[in-house]
């Protein structure tokens, strides 16, 4: 039994559902990213936030950005800030924030700015849409591996120096000054 191109239901096709679904948890992870008080599970959510952007990317034809996106920011960038709040000593964020002082403002900038999206988008004249982006994976790859591989070792082992100088730093011993 061959898969209907569209949702039968609803009538759309399931590329566009799928995009739905992504973009959803995108918004909905980026939300609880900024809005929960335990910083562990706002590192969580952030992680997922990033996965449903590489689902996004992945989606729209941009698969050496999604694994990028994979590599990089979900195994590194947010692996590195879970590390970092595990080895600091408070967990949860105090009763009134900061940025929860400010809510009004950033409420109304946060409207202009959705304004100035939606009038040009609106006024965009976007044209016709490829169906399937071309990536160039293998010539990235060719250039990053023969022509940048110094480069690329140096930063391996600047981020392996700066982990091992963290986990030094957090795992010190510290005076009592009693």
């Amino acid at each position: 039994m061959a898969i209907p191109d569209a949702v039968p239901v609803l009538g759309i096709g399931w590329d566009d559902v799928l995009f739905m679904v992504l973009a959803a948890a995108l918004i909905g992870t980026g939300l609880l990213v900024v809005t929960m008080r335990d910083i562990i599970r706002c590192g969580l959510a952030m992680m997922a936030c990033f996965g449903a952007l590489a689902g996004l990317y992945a989606l729209l034809g941009a698969p050496l950005v999604a694994a990028a996106q994979v590599l990089v920011y979900i195994g590194a960038i947010s692996v590195l800030i879970l590390f970092a709040i595990m080895l600091t000593e408070t967990k949860a964020a105090p009763a009134r924030l900061v940025f929860q002082t400010q809510a009004i403002p950033a409420a109304i900038a946060a409207v202009v700015l959705a304004l100035i999206i939606a009038l040009t988008v609106g006024s965009t004249d976007w044209g016709a849409v490829p169906a399937r982006l071309d990536s160039a994976t293998d010539a990235v790859a060719r250039s990053l591996f023969r022509d940048f591989v110094l480069p690329f070792e140096i930063v391996g082992v600047l981020l392996l120096a700066a982990v091992i100088g963290g986990v030094f730093l957090a795992k010190r011993e510290r005076s009592d000054p009693s």
